[in-house]
Parts: structure tokens; sequence; C-alpha cells
């Protein structure tokens, strides 16, 4: 008696993010395009805004092509379209540099994610203007560059940072909790790929000490927001926020430390969402799929 055996060969999952001004169309012409290309889809989400007229799309599929074969195949397509697009394999991580002064909670909170392979990023080195985490960073085995920024040695530090970041061929900038303000010109360079984490639900409490200035004004929550990097401190597109309650009977200390929770939870999903290509910029909004 003979035995038929099938063998089931697993392909490559790729992830297409595209962007594009809003027409009928859009997911026909990309679904048939793919098609062509032997790739099955899986999984597809899309949004039109209505406001800006604007169409963003984030396709998971297979396909026996890597991706730089499944780009230029629908090239056409999406030239067509004048869309902003990208297609990589879901497996390849974007690198990260991470930014941090003297506070580690959410340099610690993303290191631990990574290691344990709860974040789909690669972190490739960390940058402060402070030396006291270099013991963190050498504990994840994580190169650490000690950048010291002061008025006068700014634009020296911001040339440096430069460099490293063609140099490692970074895709993603991460201050968590960098306490120091970027130039208006990096920030342009980095539109779309720098993200900060701030210590309120903004619109907040600025300046020195934000948690006993709400603590003073008997505030019954406090929060965290991740947004993008721009030129208007603390005002860029929100990405993540979260919220802790909290009551009168709270102490500034014990808001401190719910804070950092907040911040640790809101930093991780924002850099998460981005990494899986989840996010998309719309003016001065952020799309993100779930």
């Amino acid at each position: 008696m003979r035995l038929s055996i099938t063998v089931y060969t697993l392909m490559p999952i790729h992830v297409l993010t595209l962007s594009c001004p809003d027409r009928p169309g859009i997911v026909a012409t990309v679904a048939q395009h793919l098609f062509q290309l032997d790739a099955n889809i899986l999984d597809n989400a899309q949004f039109s805004d209505p406001a800006s007229r604007h169409f963003c799309m984030r396709t998971r599929f297979e396909a026996p092509n890597d991706a730089a074969t499944i780009a230029a195949g629908l090239g056409p397509a999406v030239a067509d379209l004048r869309a902003n697009f990208r297609v990589r394999r879901e497996d390849a991580r974007p690198k990260v540099l991470v930014m941090v002064s003297k506070f580690d909670h959410c340099l610690v909170d993303l290191l631990q994610r990574w290691q344990a392979d709860e974040l789909p990023v690669a972190i490739d080195m960390i940058v402060s203007n402070h030396p006291d985490l270099e013991d963190v960073a050498a504990a994840a085995h994580v190169p650490f560059r000690h950048i010291p920024v002061t008025a006068a040695t700014k634009p020296a530090a911001e040339r440096e940072l430069r460099h490293l970041l063609v140099e490692r061929s970074i895709d993603l900038v991460v201050l968590a909790r960098y306490m120091q303000i970027l130039s208006p010109e990096l920030t342009d360079e980095l539109a779309g790929k720098a993200i900060n984490i701030h210590h309120s639900f903004l619109p907040g409490f600025k300046g020195a000490r934000p948690y006993h200035q709400a603590w003073a004004r008997g505030v019954k929550l406090i929060g965290a927001t991740a947004h993008f990097v721009t030129s208007d401190l603390d005002e860029g597109p929100i990405i993540d926020q979260d919220i802790a309650r909290v009551s009168h009977a709270v102490s500034a200390e014990q808001m401190v430390v719910l804070g950092k929770d907040v911040e640790r939870i809101t930093l991780s999903r924002a850099v998460k969402a981005w990494a899986e290509g989840r996010v998309f910029l719309v003016g001065n909004r952020v799309v993100v799929f779930p």
C-alpha cells in the first residue's frame, strides 16, 4: 500500500503599509496585484479619514518572494495611487536607539520586554546625557554612549547623535524620559521616527515636578502620553495615552510611583504599535490600527 503525503511549505509573512489620497478601488487594486504575485492575504486593516480625504491600510500576507521583489511588483499600482508604501518581512525587526537621562523606569521596561520577546524591535544602542545608566545598558549587553549636553555643546552633541543614527542604520528613536530638548532641525529630520513619553495626560501640568503640581491641584487622575517628537515641545501627534485614578488620600510620592507605571505601559504600547506598522501619521493626528 502506498502512502500519499502532502508537504506544505510555509511561506514568509510580509506586512504592507500604505497611505495615499482616498479614492475608490484602492483595496481592490492592491489585492489584485498581490494576487498576481502569488500572495495570500491573511488580514487587512484600513481607514478612510473623511476630514483629510486620506486613506491608510495595513495588510499582512504570505508570499513566496522577498520584500524587495514584492515592492517592485506593486510599484506601478502604488505609483498610480500616489501612495507612500512599504513592504517588509514581519519578522524583520526595526533597529531602535533609546535616549535617556537619569530616570530608568521606561528604559528598564523596554529592555525587559525586548529581552522577553514581547517587543518586536532590536534595541541597538542607548544614548544618555548622563553616565548614570551605563550599568543598566551593560547588563542588557546593549552599547551605551554618553553624550553630555550643555547650551554650548548641544550642536556638537546632535552631530554625534546624527552620526550614530546613520552609522547604525537606526529606524526609530525612543526618548524614554530624555530630559533635553532636541533642536527644531533634528526633530524635522526625525519626523515620524522619534517617539517621546510625556509624564502627563496631555494637555497637562508643564515644567518641573508635574506630579507635585497635580497633587497640589487635587487631581483625580494622572496619566501619560506617548507622541511623535516635533519642534513644538510636547505637542506632537499623539500615539497612545493612559490614565490611573487617584484620590485625595494619595500623596505626591505615591503619584510618582503610579505615574511611572502608566508611563511604562504607554510608551511600550506606542513603540510596539510603530514597530508592527500599525501607526500612520495623518496631518497632526495618528491612526493606530489594533
